[in-house]
């Protein structure tokens, strides 16, 4: 047994190192990067866009941190998901063709230097130009309609066991939103009074790197390792733009050194794991060199930028809502939306679906299908017994028979499976 196991681990080495001579090969053949420095998929992305891509941005990426970093990110709320109708039968289940590719690659982005304006938009000077060639994200109050079947402008409100809630209701509240979503909810009865605002110049900075990688992907065999690669790297680069602009530290202290971070102002704790062996493993940001750099330390900033990640989720919720008023106007019922599918009662017209890059795909036709939170769905293929359940966050695999118990009041499922924390 030791010997076939020491046989076994040998090989598993040798297999998984020419898999990576081969991805490293490939990588570096296509845009001269060695993959060596980059640990995740998106630091690669964001890599092979900067160094290939970048030089043809004529107006620059901002690099937003502190009070406009807070400001533009509560605009960032990704994706819509919503149930409408818990049950259904002969449902079609369309999905979007690459949905954030799509929208990075026809879409203009926010770039240059902010300029803030305090009430109106009226009162923005024009320094950096008419303010329709410019893009922005306001603070708004916003009045919905009284009667919309499926809103399409999202917030985060606060739950009663203090955590937050990505929702689409009706109301008046006030929020801050990307320019052109608020463009886009004017055309279905949304209003708006703008409070203040961040401005930029637009450009669009993706076009030539969406373009190659989905070239790549598109004459490369489905069942290929390039297929995956081209594809991962086209959905792994926007969010880089949106992640939090300082790296959260990790140490594994003593509970006596644990009270110096709890009690000191200059550390926000995020968690706190306690150990079998006395220690914790705390978790926390460092904002200590505030005191010496309160505008920007080199050092310790991420090269992010959120109005661009905000924007490119914006304008995928953009791109959804009109599917959404489209089946609204003619009376087809939906069910279900995650942030780039649908699933509704109907066909598409032939127009709107295809294989391109930003179309809509028929993935499944369901018999009989159920619709119980997001995330969590499932159904009978039409024509066939197979079925096909998503359980986000689940490893155990879960029946429709199972899933659609749910739907009576108070019915429970209970799974016990082990749980990794980083």
């Amino acid at each position: 047994m030791r010997r076939e196991t020491d046989k076994y681990c040998e090989q598993d080495c040798r297999v998984l190192y020419q898999i990576i001579n081969i991805f490293s090969r490939r990588i570096f053949e296509q845009f001269k990067i060695n993959i060596h420095n980059y640990p995740t998929l998106p630091s690669l992305a964001f890599a092979i866009f900067r160094s290939n891509f970048l030089d043809k941005v004529k107006n620059g990426i901002p690099l937003i941190t502190g009070e406009i970093y807070n400001y533009i990110k509560k605009s960032y709320t990704g994706g819509a998901v919503d149930v409408y109708k818990p049950h259904g039968n002969d449902v079609k289940a369309y999905d979007v063709n690459s949905l954030y590719p799509s929208q990075m690659q026809s879409r203009p982005m926010p770039v240059g230097s902010p300029t803030f304006f305090q009430g109106d938009i009226k009162y923005y000077s024009g320094s950096l130009g008419p303010i329709e060639e410019l893009l922005g994200f306001y603070e708004v109050e916003v009045t919905t309609p009284e009667n919309l079947a499926y809103p399409i402008l999202q917030r985060r409100v606060k739950t009663t066991n203090g955590g937050t809630r990505t929702v689409a209701d009706l109301g008046t509240w006030k929020g801050v939103y990307f320019s052109e979503e608020i463009k886009n909810a004017e055309q279905y009865g949304y209003t708006f009074k703008i409070l203040s605002g961040y401005l930029f110049k637009k450009e669009n900075i993706f076009k030539d790197y969406v373009d190659t990688l989905y070239t790549w992907k598109e004459n490369s065999d489905p069942n290929s390792s390039d297929y995956l690669i081209a594809k991962m790297l086209l959905n792994s680069l926007y969010g880089k733009f949106g992640q939090k602009p300082l790296m959260e530290t990790h140490l594994i202290l003593d509970k006596e050194e644990i009270l110096k971070y709890e009690t000191d102002g200059k550390y926000v704790i995020t968690n706190s794991i306690e150990l079998d062996n006395g220690k914790e493993l705390l978790s926390f940001f460092d904002y200590s060199y505030l005191q010496e750099d309160p505008w920007y330390s080199k050092s310790k900033y991420k090269n992010i930028s959120v109005p661009i990640a905000s924007a490119v989720t914006a304008y995928a919720r953009i791109e959804m809502s009109h599917y959404k008023m489209w089946c609204l106007e003619n009376d087809i019922i939906i069910y279900y939306s995650d942030t780039d599918s649908i699933y509704i009662s109907a066909y598409l017209p032939d127009h709107l679906v295809s294989k391109k890059l930003g179309q809509m795909k028929l993935e499944r036709v369901f018999k009989e299908a159920c619709f119980i939170a997001p995330k969590v769905y499932g159904g009978i293929i039409e024509n066939s017994t197979k079925e096909y359940v998503k359980v986000k966050g689940l490893k155990n695999p879960v029946s429709f028979e199972q899933l659609i118990t749910l739907l009576h009041k108070d019915a429970t499922l209970t799974f016990n499976q082990e749980k990794w924390q980083r």
